[in-house]
Protein backbone atom coordinates (compact mmCIF):
# COMPACT_ATOMS: atom_id res chain seq x y z
CA UNK A 1 0.00 0.00 0.00
CA UNK A 2 2.91 2.13 0.56
CA UNK A 3 4.45 1.86 -2.70
CA UNK A 4 0.99 2.46 -4.61
CA UNK A 5 0.73 5.83 -2.84
CA UNK A 6 4.23 6.72 -3.19
CA UNK A 7 3.80 6.14 -6.73
CA UNK A 8 0.32 7.69 -6.91
CA UNK A 9 2.12 10.99 -5.48
CA UNK A 10 4.90 11.05 -7.66
CA UNK A 11 7.52 10.55 -4.93
CA UNK A 12 10.78 8.78 -5.59
CA UNK A 13 10.95 7.11 -2.11
CA UNK A 14 9.49 3.40 -2.26
CA UNK A 15 9.44 1.05 1.05
CA UNK A 16 10.94 -1.81 1.03
CA UNK A 17 11.85 -5.09 4.28
CA UNK A 18 14.18 -5.04 6.86
CA UNK A 19 14.74 -8.30 8.73
CA UNK A 20 16.34 -7.13 12.06
CA UNK A 21 17.06 -9.66 14.88
CA UNK A 22 16.12 -8.21 18.50
CA UNK A 23 20.02 -8.78 19.48
CA UNK A 24 20.47 -6.34 16.09
CA UNK A 25 17.47 -3.53 16.85
CA UNK A 26 20.55 -1.23 18.82
CA UNK A 27 22.65 -1.42 15.93
CA UNK A 28 20.54 -0.73 13.61
CA UNK A 29 18.21 2.14 14.47
CA UNK A 30 21.00 4.90 14.75
CA UNK A 31 22.33 3.99 10.77
CA UNK A 32 18.49 4.96 9.99
CA UNK A 33 19.50 8.35 9.93
CA UNK A 34 22.81 8.26 8.23
CA UNK A 35 21.52 5.78 5.42
CA UNK A 36 19.46 8.20 4.21
CA UNK A 37 16.08 7.13 5.52
CA UNK A 38 12.86 9.22 5.92
CA UNK A 39 11.41 6.85 7.95
CA UNK A 40 10.51 3.04 9.25
CA UNK A 41 7.37 0.82 10.56
CA UNK A 42 8.49 -1.21 13.46
CA UNK A 43 6.38 -4.71 14.69
CA UNK A 44 6.87 -6.76 16.74
CA UNK A 45 9.06 -7.15 18.95
CA UNK A 46 10.64 -4.00 18.38
CA UNK A 47 7.64 -1.77 18.98
CA UNK A 48 8.38 -1.51 23.15
CA UNK A 49 12.38 -2.16 22.60
CA UNK A 50 12.93 0.51 20.84
CA UNK A 51 11.78 3.33 22.85
CA UNK A 52 15.52 3.94 24.65
CA UNK A 53 16.98 4.49 21.14
CA UNK A 54 14.58 7.22 19.92
CA UNK A 55 15.22 11.02 20.28
CA UNK A 56 12.16 12.77 20.55
CA UNK A 57 8.57 10.44 21.65
CA UNK A 58 5.36 11.64 20.49
CA UNK A 59 3.16 12.32 23.19
CA UNK A 60 0.47 9.18 22.49
CA UNK A 61 3.21 7.06 22.04
CA UNK A 62 4.70 8.15 25.61
CA UNK A 63 0.65 7.21 26.74
CA UNK A 64 0.57 3.70 24.66
CA UNK A 65 4.27 2.72 25.43
CA UNK A 66 4.83 1.48 22.09
CA UNK A 67 6.44 2.99 19.16
CA UNK A 68 5.08 1.66 15.53
CA UNK A 69 6.51 4.35 13.31
CA UNK A 70 9.77 6.13 13.54
CA UNK A 71 10.32 9.45 11.69
CA UNK A 72 13.99 11.39 10.35
CA UNK A 73 14.49 14.74 10.44
CA UNK A 74 17.02 16.28 11.25
CA UNK A 75 19.41 13.64 12.08
CA UNK A 76 17.09 13.16 14.78
CA UNK A 77 14.51 9.81 15.64
CA UNK A 78 10.85 10.79 16.30
CA UNK A 79 8.93 7.81 17.44
CA UNK A 80 4.75 7.42 16.80
CA UNK A 81 2.15 5.03 17.37
CA UNK A 82 -0.38 4.56 14.76
CA UNK A 83 -1.90 1.64 15.53
CA UNK A 84 -4.24 3.45 18.09
CA UNK A 85 -5.42 6.69 15.95
CA UNK A 86 -5.61 4.05 12.87
CA UNK A 87 -8.20 2.33 15.11
CA UNK A 88 -9.86 5.87 15.76
CA UNK A 89 -10.22 6.43 11.97
CA UNK A 90 -11.04 2.73 11.02
CA UNK A 91 -14.33 2.64 13.53
CA UNK A 92 -15.39 6.07 12.08
CA UNK A 93 -14.75 5.19 8.43
CA UNK A 94 -16.58 1.71 8.96
CA UNK A 95 -19.47 2.13 11.21
CA UNK A 96 -19.91 5.94 11.34
CA UNK A 97 -19.45 6.78 14.96
CA UNK A 98 -16.68 8.33 17.07
CA UNK A 99 -14.82 5.94 18.98
CA UNK A 100 -14.81 7.69 22.18
CA UNK A 101 -19.20 7.70 22.58
CA UNK A 102 -19.05 3.92 22.57
CA UNK A 103 -19.28 1.54 25.84
CA UNK A 104 -16.07 -0.98 24.84
CA UNK A 105 -15.45 -4.88 25.55
CA UNK A 106 -11.67 -6.13 24.13
CA UNK A 107 -11.30 -9.41 24.06
CA UNK A 108 -7.79 -10.74 24.24
CA UNK A 109 -6.89 -7.51 25.81
CA UNK A 110 -3.45 -8.97 28.02
CA UNK A 111 -1.68 -8.89 24.47
CA UNK A 112 0.46 -6.20 22.60
CA UNK A 113 -2.93 -4.81 20.37
CA UNK A 114 -5.17 -5.45 22.61
CA UNK A 115 -2.92 -3.36 25.02
CA UNK A 116 -2.55 -0.42 22.82
CA UNK A 117 -5.98 -0.56 22.10
CA UNK A 118 -7.11 -0.16 25.53
CA UNK A 119 -5.46 3.01 26.28
CA UNK A 120 -6.47 4.57 23.00
CA UNK A 121 -9.82 3.87 23.89
CA UNK A 122 -9.49 5.88 27.39
CA UNK A 123 -7.53 8.54 25.45
CA UNK A 124 -10.58 8.79 23.64
CA UNK A 125 -12.60 9.13 26.55
CA UNK A 126 -14.69 6.07 26.03
CA UNK A 127 -17.39 6.01 29.19
CA UNK A 128 -16.82 1.86 29.60
CA UNK A 129 -14.13 0.19 28.55
CA UNK A 130 -14.43 -3.68 29.43
CA UNK A 131 -11.11 -6.37 29.50
CA UNK A 132 -11.17 -9.31 28.88
CA UNK A 133 -8.70 -11.74 28.66
CA UNK A 134 -7.74 -15.92 29.63
CA UNK A 135 -5.21 -14.40 32.11
CA UNK A 136 -7.17 -12.20 34.73
CA UNK A 137 -4.50 -10.64 35.99
CA UNK A 138 -2.97 -9.72 32.87
CA UNK A 139 -6.06 -7.33 32.14
CA UNK A 140 -6.24 -6.13 36.25
CA UNK A 141 -3.08 -4.62 35.59
CA UNK A 142 -3.89 -3.21 32.45
CA UNK A 143 -7.20 -2.03 34.19
CA UNK A 144 -4.82 -0.06 36.72
CA UNK A 145 -3.15 1.88 33.54
CA UNK A 146 -6.29 2.23 31.53
CA UNK A 147 -7.79 3.84 34.25
CA UNK A 148 -5.11 6.52 34.90
CA UNK A 149 -5.82 7.63 31.61
CA UNK A 150 -8.26 10.63 31.27
CA UNK A 151 -8.65 13.50 28.56
CA UNK A 152 -9.23 17.01 29.55
CA UNK A 153 -12.54 17.94 30.55
CA UNK A 154 -13.92 14.09 30.23
CA UNK A 155 -15.24 12.60 33.21
CA UNK A 156 -13.92 9.28 34.95
CA UNK A 157 -13.79 6.04 32.64
CA UNK A 158 -15.46 2.79 34.17
CA UNK A 159 -13.14 0.16 33.24
CA UNK A 160 -13.27 -3.82 34.38
CA UNK A 161 -11.49 -6.91 34.45
CA UNK A 162 -12.59 -10.16 33.62
CA UNK A 163 -10.63 -13.90 32.84
CA UNK A 164 -12.63 -15.24 29.90
CA UNK A 165 -14.81 -17.49 31.16
CA UNK A 166 -16.38 -14.91 34.32
CA UNK A 167 -19.61 -15.68 34.54
CA UNK A 168 -19.92 -11.89 34.49
CA UNK A 169 -19.23 -11.48 30.95
CA UNK A 170 -22.68 -11.68 29.23
CA UNK A 171 -23.47 -9.48 31.71
CA UNK A 172 -20.82 -6.83 30.44
CA UNK A 173 -21.38 -7.67 26.94
CA UNK A 174 -24.76 -6.82 27.36
CA UNK A 175 -23.79 -3.27 28.47
CA UNK A 176 -21.24 -2.86 25.38
CA UNK A 177 -21.95 -1.15 22.03
CA UNK A 178 -18.66 -2.07 20.44
CA UNK A 179 -16.64 -5.59 20.81
CA UNK A 180 -12.76 -5.53 20.11
CA UNK A 181 -11.65 -8.93 18.85
CA UNK A 182 -7.59 -8.27 19.36
CA UNK A 183 -6.72 -11.94 20.42
CA UNK A 184 -5.15 -14.45 17.98
CA UNK A 185 -8.60 -16.79 17.70
CA UNK A 186 -9.80 -16.53 14.44
CA UNK A 187 -6.61 -16.76 12.37
CA UNK A 188 -7.05 -20.21 11.47
CA UNK A 189 -10.76 -21.01 9.60
CA UNK A 190 -11.37 -23.37 12.19
CA UNK A 191 -10.89 -21.78 15.28
CA UNK A 192 -13.52 -21.38 17.43
CA UNK A 193 -15.45 -17.72 18.35
CA UNK A 194 -13.78 -16.17 21.52
CA UNK A 195 -16.70 -15.21 22.45
CA UNK A 196 -19.89 -17.61 22.80
CA UNK A 197 -22.65 -15.98 19.91
CA UNK A 198 -25.57 -15.98 22.48
CA UNK A 199 -24.23 -13.26 24.01
CA UNK A 200 -24.26 -11.12 20.66
CA UNK A 201 -27.29 -9.27 19.98
CA UNK A 202 -28.08 -7.21 16.46
CA UNK A 203 -27.35 -4.20 17.88
CA UNK A 204 -23.52 -4.41 18.63
CA UNK A 205 -20.76 -3.36 16.39
CA UNK A 206 -18.33 -6.10 16.14
CA UNK A 207 -14.96 -5.32 14.79
CA UNK A 208 -12.09 -8.04 14.53
CA UNK A 209 -8.35 -7.11 14.67
CA UNK A 210 -8.06 -10.15 12.52
CA UNK A 211 -8.67 -9.40 8.71
CA UNK A 212 -7.44 -13.01 6.84
CA UNK A 213 -9.92 -14.46 6.64
CA UNK A 214 -13.64 -14.80 8.18
CA UNK A 215 -13.62 -15.38 11.93
CA UNK A 216 -16.45 -17.30 13.48
CA UNK A 217 -17.00 -13.91 15.89
CA UNK A 218 -18.03 -12.09 13.03
CA UNK A 219 -19.72 -14.89 11.02
CA UNK A 220 -21.85 -15.02 14.37
CA UNK A 221 -22.54 -11.53 14.55
CA UNK A 222 -23.42 -10.94 10.85
CA UNK A 223 -25.79 -13.43 11.08
CA UNK A 224 -27.92 -11.71 13.77
CA UNK A 225 -27.72 -8.76 11.47
CA UNK A 226 -25.33 -7.05 13.34
CA UNK A 227 -22.38 -4.93 12.00
CA UNK A 228 -19.24 -5.82 11.46
CA UNK A 229 -15.71 -4.90 10.38
CA UNK A 230 -12.14 -6.72 10.29
CA UNK A 231 -9.21 -5.12 10.09
CA UNK A 232 -8.11 -4.49 7.15
CA UNK A 233 -8.83 -0.83 7.72
CA UNK A 234 -7.02 -0.77 10.95
CA UNK A 235 -3.78 -2.14 8.65
CA UNK A 236 -5.49 0.29 5.64
CA UNK A 237 -5.28 3.59 8.49
CA UNK A 238 -2.52 3.05 10.52
CA UNK A 239 -0.15 2.95 7.60
CA UNK A 240 -1.87 5.77 6.10
CA UNK A 241 -1.21 7.76 9.35
CA UNK A 242 2.30 6.76 9.15
CA UNK A 243 2.45 8.34 5.47
CA UNK A 244 1.29 12.01 6.63
CA UNK A 245 3.87 11.49 9.55
CA UNK A 246 6.52 10.90 7.40
CA UNK A 247 5.52 12.79 3.90
CA UNK A 248 3.30 15.91 5.81
CA UNK A 249 0.66 15.46 3.15
CA UNK A 250 -2.82 13.80 2.99
CA UNK A 251 -2.58 9.89 2.32
CA UNK A 252 -3.92 9.17 -0.72
CA UNK A 253 -6.33 6.43 1.25
CA UNK A 254 -8.34 5.20 -1.70
CA UNK A 255 -5.31 3.99 -3.59
CA UNK A 256 -3.93 2.82 -0.71
CA UNK A 257 -6.88 0.47 0.07
CA UNK A 258 -7.03 -0.52 -3.34
CA UNK A 259 -3.55 -1.79 -3.27
CA UNK A 260 -4.37 -3.82 0.04
CA UNK A 261 -7.91 -5.27 -1.78
CA UNK A 262 -5.82 -6.50 -4.57
CA UNK A 263 -2.78 -7.63 -2.60
CA UNK A 264 -5.22 -9.93 -0.12
CA UNK A 265 -6.45 -11.17 -3.27
CA UNK A 266 -3.80 -12.40 -4.57
CA UNK A 267 -2.91 -14.29 -1.40
CA UNK A 268 -6.01 -15.99 -1.39
CA UNK A 269 -5.84 -16.93 -5.24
Amino acid sequence: MHNAALLACGLPQRYGRLHIRPEELSAAVPLLGRSGFLGVNLTIPHKVAVLPMLDVLDGGAQVLGAVNTIAIRDQKLHGFNTDGPGLVRAIAADFGVRLGELRVLILGAGGGAGRAIALQCALEGCPRITLVNRTLQKVEALAGEVSKVRPAGRSETEVHALGSEDSALAEHVAATDLILQCSSVGMHVDDPSPLCADFLRRSHLVYDTIYSNRSQLISAAAALGARTANGLSLLLHQGALAFEIWFQRPAPVEVMHAALLEARAKANS
